[in-house]
């Protein structure tokens, strides 16, 4: 069997070193640098000929990150890696994943072109925004699922009146599946938007009367729906509400939306780093799911037993 490498790139910089620490193995030697005007240039410092390659890197801010992991990979084919599997925590432009009004790109499907023509042999991420965007792709994807990380923390809270909640109809799915694993009900927070990131309204469909409410999402941007979601959900007599986002993008105003908002706590991971700390955010690892998973498909492993 080949030896296993992993380099990382400057986007999952903390979380590659998290990742490789769990693994047992050190980090390759990489360099990355800027031409003056901003051109992106990668090299690898040492021999990766014949072997099973992991490249660790997140898509956000998404331009730097996604040239910078396209490079590694067509580097990677060039230097004779023998199976080159691209490990991408948060898989950006994910939301843009069908054409909803005329005239618009398909820019989920763009990446996943894009990462094949570079050289990817396979894929691994975490919580896509649409879970068909795996279909995209013509080479093995493993989605990992952010409920393993997030179901042992939840039962370890040892809420009285647990009941999940979607900030939206899209993410009925994604809370279906934790109401189920806990035998808990489930209500939906309806909303409709004006234009990206600026809701108009919103009201919630079911009872949260003296409840503690989690709600799920897969990611957060501006935190606005969230947000606004929780502060619906205490004005309808919630007793506490939380919320679950795999990916922290926190854009904009998030942080000051967070702290401003009915929010008791926002549960997330470190598929992205944080920007700042807030007293309102958990933080909690994927290294451990990463690094096992990397075994896992390394060793022609099933990789279901590291889902709930």
């Amino acid at each position: 069997m080949s030896s296993v490498k992993l380099f990382a790139g400057k986007g999952t910089a903390d979380l590659a070193n998290r990742i490789a620490d769990i693994y047992g193995k050190p980090l390759g030697k990489s360099t990355s640098q800027k031409f003056s005007d901003g051109e992106l240039n990668f090299s690898y410092n040492e021999s990766i000929r014949g072997t099973d390659l992991f490249i660790i890197q997140s898509t956000t801010p998404p331009s730097d990150n996604i040239m910078e992991l396209l490079l590694m990979i067509d580097a990677a084919k060039r230097a004779s890696a023998k199976y080159i599997t691209v490990v991408i925590p948060y898989f950006g432009y994910a939301r843009q994943d069908r054409k909803d009004r005329p005239r618009v790109a398909i820019a989920a499907k763009m990446m996943a072109n894009l990462l094949t023509a570079a050289g990817a042999n396979r894929l691994m991420t975490m919580d896509l925004h649409a879970g068909q965007i795996q279909g995209f792709f013509d080479i093995p994807v493993d989605h990992l699922d952010g409920s393993a990380i997030f179901v042992p923390y939840i039962r370890n809270l040892n809420l009285d009146n647990l009941i999940f909640a979607s900030p939206d109809v899209g993410g009925t799915a994604r809370a279906r599946t934790f109401a189920k694993f806990f035998e808990a009900d489930m209500v939906v927070c309806d909303k409709h938007r004006k234009r990206a990131n600026e809701i108009a309204s919103m009201q919630v469909i079911g009872d949260v009367e003296g409840k503690d409410v989690v709600l799920v999402d897969d990611m957060a941007d501006t935190a606005g729906t969230i947000c606004k979601a929780a502060n619906l959900l205490k004005d309808k007599g919630a007793s506490s509400v939380r919320a679950v986002c795999t990916h922290p993008i926190l854009s904009g105003k998030a942080y000051e939306n967070i702290e401003a908002s009915d929010l008791d706590e926002m549960i997330t991971t470190d598929t992205i780093a944080l920007k700042q700390k807030s007293d309102k955010i958990t933080v909690l690892t994927v290294a451990d799911l990463f690094a096992k998973a990397i075994r896992k498909v390394h060793d022609h492993e099933s990789i279901s037993a590291l889902f709930i």
